[in-house]
């Protein structure tokens, strides 16, 4: 089935998407790697702060190169996901609602996707160039010390992306035969 959705993503919405669902996804979406999300546990517990509302957020694991000319963003091809596994059961238990990577997740992952009515999205690695088109704008918001792993806010338009774990738990990579 295919969906056609603006963030901010709620707990609604992910109740209607089933994994293996191709989404097309516009609005907002945030950018954060290992490093920044490894800042965003020393930030919450310094003062409780993010830098970014986090409620009914998107976070794309995403490594992205120099624009070129007259363009937002280079090539955006999602990074492995698991890196961010030691993090991301925090942020969905504050409210984050979405995830965008590549590779399985861990079972502390899965769970809390299922406990925040939450959903893992999977990008297509190795089509970074084609999923770039589907940005219109990008800014660094914090940490841009970090450089390729600075926190970005995208305005994406029909970002092509797959459920790979929906909110009742169901797990494409899991599928069997």
């Amino acid at each position: 089935m295919e969906h056609y959705i603006t963030t901010p993503i709620t707990a609604e919405v992910t109740s209607k998407l089933r994994a293996g669902d191709y989404v097309f996804l516009s609005g907002t979406v945030y950018v954060a790697r290992d490093a920044a999300h490894k800042r965003f546990m020393e930030k919450l517990d310094k003062d409780g702060a993010l830098p970014f509302p986090i409620q009914d957020s998107t976070i794309y694991y995403m490594g992205p190169s120099p624009a070129r000319e007259g363009r937002p963003i280079g090539s955006a091809g999602p990074t492995t996901s698991s890196r961010m596994d030691k993090y991301a059961p925090r942020l969905l238990d504050l409210g984050q609602k979405a995830m965008i990577g590549k590779g399985k997740r861990s079972q502390e992952v899965l769970d809390a996707v299922v406990r925040n009515q939450a959903v893992y999205f999977a990008a297509v690695g190795g089509a970074g160039a084609l999923l770039s088109k589907c940005i219109r704008s990008s800014e660094i918001i914090c940490y841009e010390d970090l450089g390729a792993e600075a926190v970005l806010k995208l305005e994406v338009e029909r970002f092509p992306v797959i459920v790979v774990v929906d909110c009742e738990g169901n797990n494409l990579y899991e599928v069997s035969n």
